[in-house]
């Protein structure tokens, strides 16, 4: 943009209400991009510049090895970084975080599966890289702000805390992998697409002809990419073949590759033909390498009524228990309304109004009022199932 005028103008056109006093304020600030190579993180540093900020673009390694075509990724995806900032005019850094990345992320996703869990990798690197390692780097850059390409969106709430809110597009809306957030963290964090859909980010990507605009979005694990996730899991652990077990008959169904490959309510891959079906992973018993299977998507066994959860952060400061809210248990799921306890130990009992299917240790259960995300835990147990109580789910 030629003028202060013209960045106003295009900004209001996308939702951004900015006066030129706090345009000129914020370009006494300083605005650190955390930049991946997409089309979000490119859009970032050009409305992190239109509003006026000293924009700065950082590319976080994170994993670099060589994917199955025999690409590594990072460059690639550091070229087209690369391409956004110089078509910017703003300057841009590489900063590795592999060991990082390894050491408090990937080493304990192995250990998570190695004992049949389903950790939630993207959950553990926003918790401990993007807005921890990476987010103290930028402020001792002289970063006032963190910019990142995140579907979600801030607001102070009665107490002057910052609170984070779900993206306005709730398909895109990515709060579920930032609960682990603190408040005074978000103080220093700034989302410039939260309040957008994706056609209109990748609208602002093409007037302003990023080499990113027409960029397929990144999907699944990061450090897998391409490869197969079973092959890929492999070289980590040394898993030993097991059987599928019936779960209402016990007999033996088939064999599977390491109970670590298998994920509760998982459907497809297990090779289980023959007459019946389709199966369902309905639980794992680690001691006995075996992984229990039902037939029928409505099944008992994969429905529960409640669960217990640890490790709890909430962003700001925990509700008065009990509390009645909504909670999702996995990405993209509808928002399902509980009731959440405080056990004596500090852990949280959660008891849904509905029963819900295929609830897995480990994943994360995020809380929400309405779009305020309040925090959320890790799953340490589940149950009893519906099997387990001798009853069916009234769906």
């Amino acid at each position: 943009m030629k003028s202060i005028t013209e960045a106003l103008k295009y900004l209001k056109t996308i939702g951004i209400e900015l006066s030129e006093d706090e345009y000129l304020a914020n370009g006494k600030k300083k605005s650190i991009v955390g930049m991946s190579g997409g089309v979000d993180s490119s859009v970032c540093a050009v409305l992190a510049q239109l509003m006026g900020f000293e924009t700065i673009g950082i590319f976080m390694r994170n994993w670099e090895e060589i994917d199955a075509s025999g690409v590594c990724t990072a460059e690639e995806d550091y070229k087209d970084v690369i391409g956004v900032c110089e078509h910017l005019d703003i300057p841009y850094y590489s900063l590795n975080l592999s060991q990082e990345y390894k050491d408090l992320v990937f080493d304990e996703f192995v250990e998570e599966y190695k004992k049949g869990h389903t950790p939630n990798p993207d959950i553990l690197c926003n918790r401990e890289i993007k807005f921890k390692v990476f987010f103290e780097k930028a402020i001792e850059l002289g970063g006032d702000y963190l910019v990142t390409g995140h579907y979600c969106r801030k607001s102070l709430n009665e107490k002057n805390q910052f609170q984070l809110l779900k993206g306005l597009d709730h398909n895109k809306d990515q709060s579920y992998f930032l609960y682990a957030i603190k408040g005074e963290v978000l103080n220093k964090v700034l989302f410039p697409i939260g309040h957008l859909e994706k056609p209109i980010v990748r609208k602002v990507a093409e007037d302003f002809k990023l080499v990113t605009m027409k960029k397929k979005d990144s999907t699944g694990i990061c450090f897998i990419g391409e490869r197969n996730f079973k092959k890929f899991l492999s070289e980590y652990i040394n898993s030993q073949k097991g059987s599928f077990i019936h779960l209402d008959n016990r007999r033996v169904m088939g064999s599977h590759d390491g109970m670590c490959f298998y994920t509760i309510g998982q459907r497809k891959g297990l090779g289980l033909g023959g007459p019946g079906g389709p199966w369902f992973v309905a639980s794992k018993d680690i001691l006995s390498n075996t992984v229990f299977v039902v037939e029928g998507e409505y099944h008992p066994a994969l429905y529960a009524d409640e669960l217990i959860a640890d490790e709890i952060t909430w962003i700001n400061d925990a509700p008065e228990f009990p509390v009645k809210c909504q909670v999702k248990i996995r990405y993209r799921q509808a928002d399902q309304a509980c009731t959440v306890h405080q056990e004596s130990d500090g852990e949280l009992r959660i008891v849904f109004d509905a029963p819900q299917r295929a609830i897995a240790i480990k994943q994360s259960v995020v809380l929400y009022q309405g779009d305020v995300c309040l925090g959320g835990a890790q799953i340490k147990t589940v149950g009893p199932s519906y099997y387990e109580q001798g009853k069916l789910p009234v769906l």
